[in-house]
Order: structure tokens, then sequence, then C-alpha cells
């Protein structure tokens, strides 16, 4: 486990290292429906071509990159698209929305108890929250374009959007092709609605913001549905396991694999 850690930092190194990149790459855009506005950046592949089509990303940032500066969500996994590598070998759009400070990616109950802990109650049922909505009406728009492959679309993010993301799998079933959710979670009910997705869950073993039994529901109900699952659980790792997750070399591949 510790030589896979070392590896994976010796990897996310180069990953981060380029914090000088050029984010501007990340065309700002902003989708409105009625008086909802959501703020997002865009990444087109290298050489654009609006006659071809490409798979779509949809990343969704944590509760620390909330706002309205449509530059905070980026912070996290916004360089690793725009590696040589990945535009070389994975000519994608990928979209990064954000979320505002009064809402949340997913319809989840946080309460703190006396000593700061926080529990998260996952709603079964219910409306999207503002933000939810907006991504669900940001991703049906894109679907109208013809430039985006239908049959290669994946979400995937970290902590308030690794929740987020199973979230919209859900809303949005039999869109997405594959995805990721990192330091996560949802309610045990709601697995079934999107079992049939492959899924890459992360998290860190030593978590305490998003405690590791949120992604441990998860991946126990898709066994018992006999649904296969990868699940890496990163020793000794607390909330940020989205370095080493967005790190490892078989993600994209993994990710990129997937076809419906």
């Amino acid at each position: 486990m510790k030589l896979r850690l070392i590896i994976i930092g010796m990897i996310l190194s180069s990953v981060t290292s380029t914090r000088g990149q050029d984010w501007s790459l990340y065309k700002k855009e902003i989708a409105i429906s009625k008086a909802d506005t959501l703020p997002y950046r865009i990444l087109y592949p290298e050489n654009f071509d609006p006659e071809k089509k490409y798979p779509l990303l949809v990343f969704l940032h944590g509760r620390g990159e909330s706002g309205d500066d449509n530059e905070k969500q980026l912070t996290h996994g916004g360089n690793l698209f725009l590696q040589k590598e990945f535009r070389s070998n994975y000519p994608s759009i990928v979209i990064f929305p954000q979320c505002p400070n009064n809402s949340y990616w997913a319809n989840v109950n946080i309460n703190p108890d006396s000593n700061g802990k926080r529990s998260f109650n996952f709603v079964e049922r219910g409306a999207p929250t503002k933000a939810m909505e907006m991504v669900l009406y940001l991703t049906n728009e894109l679907q109208k374009k013809d430039f985006v492959d239908k049959t290669r679309m994946y979400v995937g993010g970290l902590s308030m959007g690794g929740m987020g993301t199973f979230e919209l799998l859900r809303r949005e079933r039999g869109t997405f092709a594959a995805a990721f959710a990192i330091c996560g979670g949802d309610r045990a009910s709601n697995v079934e609605q999107y079992k049939d997705v492959p899924l890459w869950i992360f998290h860190g073993e030593e978590d305490k913001v998003v405690p590791i039994a949120h992604s441990d529901t998860v991946v126990q109900e898709l066994k018992k549905h006999g649904r296969p699952v990868r699940y890496t659980k990163y020793q000794g790792i607390g909330h940020n396991s989205w370095d080493f997750a967005l790190a490892e070399p078989d993600l994209l591949p993994w990710l990129f694999s997937h076809k419906k």
C-alpha cells in the first residue's frame, strides 16, 4: 500500500506542478433557465470540430469551491484535463459547473453534533436542489448538441460533488456511460436507480469530514444487486482523497473505455 501511494504521489506531483496552466482554455459560460443561473467552465478539445462527435465529462466540485466567481471550481481537477496526455488521448468536452454558496449538489440534510461531527442524511425522494436543477438543465441542453457523443457521457466529483454524482446518476437514468465518486455517499435505497452504471468509488479511510461509511453503503448495495464496482480505499488518508484518486493512472483509461 505504501509503495502504491508513493507511485501515485509521483504522478500527483506531475499533475499539480502545472498550477501555472492557462485556465483561460476553460471558457466561461453561464447557463440560464427562467430566473436561475449556473456559472460553468467548458473545455473543448484541441482542434475542436463541431462536425465531429466528442465524449462529455461533467465534473462536480466540493463544498470549498462553491461560489459565483466561476473560478474556484477548477481548483481540484482543472489542471488534470489540461495535461497534454489527456488532450491527446481523450479529446473530450469537459464541464465544471459551480454550485452557489446557498445551495448544494445533492439533496442531503447535514446535521452537526455537539462535537462538530457531521452526519449526512440523504433524501430518498423529493425535488432536487436549485443547483442540481440547473445541472440537470445544463446536462439536457448539452445532450442536444450535435457534437456531443450521447453514448459517451460521464460524470464524476469529489466530496459534495461525489454525493452530487450519485444524485445526478439517479435523476438522469440512462444518460451516463460511467462515473466516479470521490469521498461522497448516498442513501442505500437510492442505489438501485443507478446500479447498472459502471462506477469507481474512492475514499480515505481516515476521512473525518465525510466518513467512509457513506461510500461503504453504496458499494455494499451495489454488491447486493450483483453489480461490479471498483472501490479504492486509501489507508491513512483523510478527506483529501481526491489528490490520490485524480492521480490514479487507470482512472481516465477506465472511464473513457465505457460506452452505452
